[in-house]
């Protein structure tokens, strides 16, 4: 489920662009969250106890999901202002 992120609509926009803006900007938040969940270490296997090498390689792709379900449930509000911004830029 995409969050609302609600339009500026200066100046009319085709649909389809303004949802595509919208999912760019809730991709970037998402990618964002990502890095966020890797710099605090979510993801890294514990000393001690962990799946070996397969863990480390696909912590990534555990991380990049959680990112898209908290973009997806409303993030930090990143995409919103993103989307704004994207929307001023191309009304100007």
């Amino acid at each position: 489920m995409t969050p609302q992120i609600e339009s500026l609509a200066l100046v009319p926009q085709p649909p389809r662009q303004v949802q595509a803006m919208k999912e760019a900007a809730r991709q970037l938040e998402a990618n964002f969250l990502a890095q966020m969940l890797k710099s605090t270490g979510v993801g890294e296997a514990p000393d001690g106890f962990g799946g070996g090498i397969g863990e480390d390689q696909f912590a990534s792709f555990l991380r990049q999901e959680q990112a898209r379900e908290m973009a997806d449930a409303g993030g930090i509000g990143l995409a919103q202002s993103l989307f704004e911004a994207m929307m001023e830029t191309r009304n100007a």
